[in-house]
């Protein structure tokens, strides 16, 4: 197989997506940074608690996969959590190590004795939340902003400027805010939250296009999925020119979650042919870890490294699965750490016994398969389940003995 940017021995996709129409429309910067968000935005997922322990060794396993930035944590939360950061920021990983913080001088030094290399300083910006919640007037939000990021970076830390559900701020306050915060305090990056997840993935990438060109900085996006649109809205940032991308293992986080960073990262490569540290292959162990810890189960239809996602029932080009399973798949499974396999059911066909009978290294008459497949059918739509491998057995052993 000639390999292209669309197919290689690891993906097949869309050729669409390199059409040189697409290509031209798109404005991908030179590099993209994966900021994982697990060990803070994930543990907001209600119910979710990390020790330290556990968030030690998701840090040293998100380091080793290759995310870029690791958000260790909100020191600020508890004394086990500031503990927790302390612990990874010296555990010397390629990964730079960021925390959590609200606009305040309290937080920035705990971020300090923590011995982080970066700080996210959220606050307020939107409508909502300035008019309903806080109370805050537009100048508050500039002051607070402008006071917080001046005194970080006087500290010697990296600023990414967090202006919390961004997409439902009012677009003239929100053009002022930034421009006085910008100017005035010189955030290294300014990130653009889709807090609730409230936003079209062609409006996601028009904003960011537009905060580039008339701010001329680093944009990072946050997005989350509460509508579905978190992966969607991620690729649409970066294809509009963003530069780092917040993302959580699973996609684990608060209602329906943060963007996934299994999903991110293959669609960068995938999708956009854009390079990164990422080692795909270990997607998988690093969901499971974190599913293991967090206790919250990965979705077995998840993109990427769900139990099912290279699962095949149906009879139909059931033989490619193992054969050649890019003609059924546009992933190899091995490429993200998963696998592919074969299961019976109601919807399974004379090629799904004849496949299963070869993965289990099973014989039986030529003659019998039609039988198998009528019990299969029979046994599956019974149970409104499929039917395991031992069952599988005891038919096969039942219509022997006839």
């Amino acid at each position: 197989m000639k390999n292209s940017p669309w197919r290689s021995e690891d993906w097949w996709v869309a050729n669409f997506n390199y059409s040189e129409e697409v290509r031209n429309a798109l404005s991908l910067p030179k590099q993209v940074l994966l900021h994982d968000a697990t060990l803070r935005d994930g543990e907001q997922t209600p119910g979710v608690v990390f020790n330290k322990h556990e968030k030690v060794e998701i840090a040293k396993a998100l380091d080793e996969v290759g995310v870029d930035r690791i958000e260790a944590g909100m020191a600020a939360v508890s004394e086990e959590d500031a503990q927790a950061i302390k612990e990874i920021s010296k555990l010397g990983l390629k990964a730079k190590i960021f925390n959590f913080c609200r606009a305040t001088a309290s937080d920035i030094d705990l971020s300090i004795d923590c011995g982080v290399q970066g700080v996210i300083i959220e606050i307020p910006i939107s409508y909502p939340k300035l008019k309903y919640q806080f109370n805050w007037s537009e100048q508050q939000v500039i002051d607070k902003s402008i006071d917080a990021i001046s005194y970080a970076k006087g500290k010697g830390l990296y600023v990414t400027y967090f202006p919390y559900d961004t997409t439902r701020a009012e677009a003239d306050s929100l053009r002022r805010i930034l421009g006085e915060v910008i100017k005035q305090a010189h955030p290294d990056s300014v990130g653009l939250v889709d807090t609730m997840g409230c936003m079209l993935p062609l409006a996601m990438g028009m904003f960011v296009s537009k905060i580039k060109s008339e701010f001329n900085i680093t944009v990072e996006v946050h997005a989350h999925n509460d509508l579905g649109m978190g992966t969607a809205n991620t690729l649409a940032a970066i294809g509009a020119g963003a530069e780092v991308a917040h993302v959580c293992v699973n996609g684990i986080g608060e209602r329906s979650g943060n963007t996934s960073l299994d999903e991110v990262a293959v669609g960068l490569k995938v999708l956009y042919g854009m390079e990164s540290r990422i080692q795909y292959s270990q997607l998988k162990n690093l969901s499971l870890m974190v599913e293991k810890f967090s206790k919250f189960p990965i979705p077995p239809n998840k993109p990427i490294s769900g139990s099912m996602m290279f699962v095949r029932e149906s009879g139909i080009g059931i033989d490619m699965v193992k054969k050649q399973p890019l003609v059924m798949f546009s992933l190899n499974p091995p490429f993200v750490g998963n696998t592919a396999s074969v299961v019976l059911g109601k919807k399974s066909g004379a090629t799904s016994i004849k496949a299963k009978l070869e993965e289990l290294n099973l014989q039986v008459d030529e003659e019998l398969v039609p039988s198998i497949l009528q019990e299969i059918k029979k046994r599956g739509a019974s149970k409104k389940a499929l039917v395991s491998d031992q069952e599988f057995k005891e038919i096969i052993q039942n219509l022997k003995k006839l």
